[in-house]
């Protein structure tokens, strides 16, 4: 999302950010980039009022529940206004793989095509073009959904190029130290991925290598996940960090044994960007590389990923050559500048042909209508109850 406002504010568009959530202590004050921030309620008319007079001409939702919350008082209240749909990632994709792990079975189509999904595709068809930040999730929405291209635009994490001066600047192999793993805590992969770690991957690495640790960063640590910290076992339940960078700069190797999920992982980039390999599971790489080498393993298997752990970790060259992999990839595949002008050209064009773009988006019309507006009615019926 900050990458998105930094988009728009490079185009000098004046960015209204209205959303309905708490803030909490670790939210970014919009403010100070001269945004203006306006708490807006569930199921309350005011929004109609509030909109209308703000009268937009690009509406972006943060992921589809916020769509269908409030995406039919747009379309009734600014029906010019291009509405963008932002997945971060496909829910679907990660409740049906969720599921199927639950069952302990192949994940395929009767997972895929969950009541989620359904909702899912239903929001990408109301909005006029909808962010996709995953290449493999593109192909999915194509080819498993039938979604026409036309609707959809990958949009990748969006960075700044790894300068030379910045690779030589990093601490090197000699002077880092540990494993870590990072995630926030509330998201269920996460937790599903450290306590994976903790009870088949990390007692094999511990064997071989007993004086190295694992830290594991994240937002949100519950009392389930703080009871995993095992001061003894090296297995060290840090928490929420500040500074991200400097804990990723210091720490030698990248834990992501992710086993369900779904979009980009921020874990990744992040490691890629400080200069720290990986070893990780083929969820978490899915969509990373293209048809670049990866900066570290990738292993599902729980005896080769902590092989793979220990290999990267005491062996110098594959290290730096896993490192330079790393910044390879984030220059050739993320770096803004190769995405920024074509995505504004992308929303110009539709604005201008917005009519036409619309007349090609039959289903979504369909959806527009009165008897499919399911959570518009639902959503007057509890403001109705609330009063």
């Amino acid at each position: 999302m900050m990458q998105l406002i930094d988009i728009f504010q490079s185009q000098n568009y004046q960015i209204t950010f209205a959303s309905a959530c708490a803030k909490t202590d670790n939210a970014f004050n919009l403010q100070t980039l001269g945004i203006k921030q306006v708490p807006i309620e569930l199921n309350n008319s005011s929004f109609d009022g509030f909109v209308k007079k703000l009268h937009p001409d690009v509406v972006v939702f943060d992921r589809f529940m916020t769509e269908e919350q409030f995406g039919w008082r747009v379309t009734e209240q600014c029906p010019d206004a291009l509405r963008v749909l932002d997945t971060e990632d496909l829910h679907c994709l990660r409740k049906g793989r969720e599921e199927a792990l639950k069952n302990k079975v192949l994940f395929d189509k009767f997972y895929l095509f969950n009541d989620t999904a359904k909702r899912e595709i239903a929001s990408i068809y109301r909005c006029d073009v909808t962010l996709v930040i995953s290449e493999e999730e593109i192909e999915i929405l194509k080819n498993q959904f039938k979604v026409n291209s036309h609707l959809l635009y990958y949009l990748p994490f969006l960075t700044e190029t790894v300068a030379m001066e910045t690779k030589r600047n990093l601490p090197k192999f000699n002077e880092r130290e540990h494993f870590i793993s990072i995630g926030n805590f509330l998201h269920a992969p996460n937790y599903d991925a450290v306590l994976f770690l903790k009870e088949h991957i990390w007692p094999l690495i511990r064997k071989r290598l007993p004086k190295i640790e694992v830290h594991i960063y994240g937002a949100y640590a519950s009392d389930k996940v703080l009871k995993l910290n095992n001061i003894k076992d090296g297995f060290i339940i840090k928490g929420f960090v500040d500074d991200l960078e400097t804990v990723m700069q210091h720490a030698k190797v990248c834990l992501a044994p992710l086993r369900f999920g779904a979009g980009l992982k921020g874990k990744l980039i992040d490691a890629m960007l400080n200069g720290t390999p990986c070893v990780m599971t083929t969820i978490a790489a899915e969509g990373m590389f293209g048809n670049f080498e990866p900066n570290g393993f990738i292993a599902d298997d729980t005896e080769e990923f902590a092989n793979k752990a220990i290999e990267l970790y005491t062996g110098k060259i594959f290290w730096r050559g896993n490192q330079k992999n790393g910044f390879q990839i984030m220059n050739a595949r993320f770096d803004k500048q190769l995405f920024v002008l074509d995505f504004i050209f992308k929303l110009t064009s539709i604005q201008n042909n917005l009519q036409i773009h619309r007349l090609d988006n039959f289903t979504g019309q369909m959806l527009q209508h009165q008897t499919m507006q399911s959570t518009k009615y639902m959503s007057k019926w509890i403001e109705e109850k609330n009063k």
